[in-house]
This record gives C-alpha cells, sequence and structure tokens, in this order.
C-alpha cells in the first residue's frame, strides 16, 4: 500500500515537473523572441536607424550598416558619382515623428522588406527598407541595408550662387565637382538621408525665396528641386541708385552723342556751342531673373537737351531746348564674390 502511494507520489511529482519544464521552456523562448525582436531583428535594426535620424545624430546614422554609399553604388543607381554629402549632417536635419514601424515582408532571397510611417515636419510619409542578413554576434543575427536609405535632391537654384537646407548654408561653388568654375544655372547633387524633410530656400542680401518643402521618402531615389530667386527690395533699390547715378553722369557729357549712353540727339547742321544735357525724368527700375542672373527690363525716361544750331543752308541759328525720351535696359551679372556687375544700355 504504500509503495503504491509512494509511486503516485512520484507520478505527480514527475508530472509537476514536466509542467514546470514545459513552463520554464516557454517562458525562456517567449523571452528570447522579445529580445530578437527588441534588439536584433530587421524591425529592430530599422528602429534603430529611425532613432539616430529622429534625435539629429547624423555622424552615426551614417555608420549603420548599408547607409554610407560610394561612387559605384551611385552610377549603379542611376545617380552622379560625384554627389556631394555636405548635407549628411545633423545640421542640415529635420525631426521625425510619430515613427511606426509595419510588418516584416520576407522575400524569396532572404530579404526583408519593412515599411514605415512618420511625419517629417508637417508631412505625412512613409519609405519602404529593404533589409538583409550580414552575419551574426554569436547567436545572434547582424543586418544590413541591402540598398541604402540615402536618397539624392538634385538642386537648382537660379539667381543665386548662396542657398540653404533646413537653415544650413550652402555655396555651388563649395558642393559642385567644379568648383569655382561651377555654371551658376547648373543643378547641384546633394546627398540626403531618407526619410528626412528638406526646406531649400535663398535669403541674400540680392535676392531671397520662400522656403521650398522635399520630402525624401525613397532610398536612393533622385528628388529635383527647381528654384528661381527674386530679387529683394534693398537690391531692386541699389540698382536703381547705380542707373541714376549712370543717367547723371551720362548727362554731364557735352556732345549729341553721349558714348555709352542711352540717349542722343541727331542734328542735320552744325552746332554753334556744346549741347547741355539734364535727366528730366529718370526711369523707374524693375529686376528680373534672367537664367543665373538678372535684367532690367525696358523702362521709360526723359533727357533734355539745349543747343544752339546753326543752319547749314542759310546760316540762322535756333536755339534748341528739346525733351528726348528714350528707354533703359541692362544686364546685372552676379559676381563669384557675392556682388552685381551692372551693365546699363538701351534697347538694341
Amino acid at each position: 500500500m504504500q509503495t503504491t502511494n509512494g509511486r503516485r507520489r512520484l507520478g505527480v511529482d514527475l508530472t509537476l515537473l514536466a509542467i514546470i519544464g514545459v513552463l520554464l521552456i516557454a517562458a525562456i523562448s517567449a523571452g528570447a523572441a522579445a529580445i530578437y525582436r527588441e534588439f536584433y531583428s530587421p524591425t529592430a535594426f530599422v528602429q534603430r536607424y529611425l532613432d539616430l535620424l529622429s534625435a539629429g545624430h547624423a555622424a552615426d546614422a551614417l555608420t549603420v550598416p548599408g547607409v554610407a554609399v560610394d561612387s559605384a553604388e551611385l552610377e549603379a543607381a542611376g545617380l552622379p558619382a560625384s554627389a556631394s554629402d555636405a548635407l549628411l549632417r545633423s545640421a542640415a536635419l529635420a525631426t521625425l515623428t510619430d515613427v511606426q514601424i509595419g510588418p516584416e515582408t520576407v522575400r524569396e532571397d532572404g530579404t526583408v522588406l519593412i515599411t514605415t510611417t512618420y511625419r517629417a515636419g508637417a508631412y505625412a510619409g512613409s519609405t519602404t527598407f529593404e533589409v538583409a542578413r550580414d552575419g551574426w554576434i554569436g547567436v545572434a543575427p547582424t543586418w544590413t541595408f541591402a540598398r541604402s536609405p540615402l536618397a539624392l535632391m538634385d538642386v537648382a537654384v537660379k539667381g543665386s550662387m548662396t542657398f540653404e537646407v533646413n537653415g544650413f548654408a550652402l555655396d555651388k561653388r563649395q558642393v559642385s565637382p567644379e568648383g569655382t568654375d561651377a555654371d551658376p544655372s547648373a543643378p547641384v547633387s546633394l546627398l540626403v538621408f531618407s526619410p528626412g524633410i528638406y526646406s531649400v530656400s535663398v535669403d541674400s542680401p540680392i535676392s531671397a525665396t520662400p522656403g521650398v518643402a522635399v520630402l525624401s521618402d525613397s532610398p536612393l531615389a533622385k528628388v529635383p528641386v527647381d528654384l528661381q530667386a527674386q530679387p529683394t527690395p534693398e537690391f531692386v533699390a541699389i540698382v536703381q541708385q547705380r542707373v541714376e547715378e549712370y543717367l547723371t553722369a551720362c548727362a554731364t557729357q557735352q556732345v549729341l552723342q553721349p558714348t555709352a549712353c542711352p540717349f542722343g540727339y541727331v542734328v542735320q547742321d552744325r552746332i554753334t556751342e556744346p549741347p547741355v544735357w539734364s535727366i528730366l525724368t529718370q526711369p523707374i527700375v524693375t529686376v528680373v531673373p534672367e537664367g543665373a542672373d538678372w535684367r532690367i527690363p525696358p523702362a521709360e525716361a526723359v533727357a533734355h537737351i539745349d543747343v544752339g544750331i546753326r543752319s547749314l543752308f542759310d546760316g540762322s541759328v535756333e536755339d534748341v531746348s528739346e525733351d528726348v525720351p528714350f528707354l533703359v535696359t541692362g544686364t546685372i551679372a552676379v559676381l563669384p564674390d557675392g556682388t552685381a556687375s551692372i551693365t546699363i544700355g538701351g534697347p538694341s
């Protein structure tokens, strides 16, 4: 009887131990799965990259496996191999918020697609990342971006050699492969993080624009930006002043056709004394874009001439006092040092 009871107790104990063992194994498995999802899964890998961007840690984000690219990768993606990395810095990053990571989709080749949603500034966005196995740390897998999450902005800014991206100042000559010989009207290629919001604007003494916001949401994609700067009121005022000074100087020339000036007077007879010019009405100057530079559209003005004219026919003298309407035009070239060279003339 005692033996039977002992066997029953042993059976109960073994059953309890088995149940405890199963529960322990399940707990360990669940814990391991949780640790994997939190630290070693493709989702965790993408989350760390997005956390670095959200915190503004650009240098650390660049060290994430698969982020940095070389010229061969850029060319393979159809992007310029000479693209500048000037914007891959914390000063040019905007904040990401409301980041949500969707489920993982495993391809037949083992790569994993992960789609994320977020807000970049005031804009909602979505980006799909491609992640691949990159080895092991002990029994834990490591991951890399199979396709770099960097993108490229092709920025064409007309009317200014300088511009700002998210408040970070850039000069075309600093980021163009041509350096100081950079074509002012040619776009410059700039690598940017994806996802990210980039506001491009111009704010210089000569020209300015409102900001144009561009969302970079596709890895290794080209994002075109075309921006036409407009002259500032201060710049137009300076041009107006220079035009008035120029015309006033023209009026000091005591000849019928002042040299390199947009006005003159034609007579068939002889003059008795050097003519006297004055500017009766100065033009109201406007400035408009002309490619990478500027142009002064035709503006009406009036000069006045006083001159004595002797007739070749009968020798009589006539004192002429006449208003001479004319048009003023001009071109304005922005020089490498940021100043402007103004050339004033009349209609051709």
